[in-house]
């Protein structure tokens, strides 16, 4: 765990609720994780668990994510789409949600000026996981981020129910389960 304190007023997301909290500057916090562009810290002024997102890492003295903002082609922004996906992670597993089989589908839907709104469908490793908010608000903050994309849906679906099976071989292989 890495301490660092607050450089500035930002944002973040509370674990497991998924509640915006906004984090004061000068305020004490542990990363305990920083995968995919977000990084997961522990508050202790303020209780708990938090995840703050790569625009922000500024705020913890990190260099912040730049994301393109150059037109694109459908095709370009699936691929985009399935990438930012990638950077999505439970805050207590170390393998994105898109390697761990947690995504069912992705539907992109063009939009009358020329952007498109994303429709995801995922789960999680278990329906008394309390980390599902958590993990469908950063993956539709993410996917807001995209040049291309003007809405973002992730539903949280039970069917078919997740197993080990759905992990994909990377995933597999960063959990030591081949």
């Amino acid at each position: 765990m890495e301490r660092v304190e607050i450089t500035r007023e930002c944002e973040a997301i509370q674990i497991p609720a998924g509640t915006p909290v906004t984090l004061e500057k000068g305020v004490e916090v542990f990363i305990t994780q920083s995968l995919g562009g977000t990084y997961t810290v522990q508050v202790p002024a303020y209780g708990g668990l938090f995840r703050i997102l790569g625009k922000d890492a500024d705020a913890l003295g990190k260099a912040t994510e730049q994301t393109p903002d150059n037109a694109l082609a459908a095709g370009d922004l699936e691929s985009m789409v399935w990438e930012q996906l990638k950077t999505c992670f439970d805050p207590e597993i170390p393998v994105n949600i898109v390697d761990l089989g947690l995504v069912y589908g992705m539907e992109l839907t063009p939009q009358g000026d020329g952007s498109h709104k994303v429709d995801v469908k995922m789960t999680l490793t278990a329906q008394g996981c309390g980390m599902g908010a958590t993990i469908a608000i950063d993956a539709r903050q993410k996917l807001l981020s995209l040049p291309g994309v003007s809405d973002a849906n992730v539903d949280v679906v039970w069917d078919p129910p997740w197993n080990p099976q759905m992990i994909s071989p990377e995933g597999r292989e960063r959990l030591g389960l081949d």
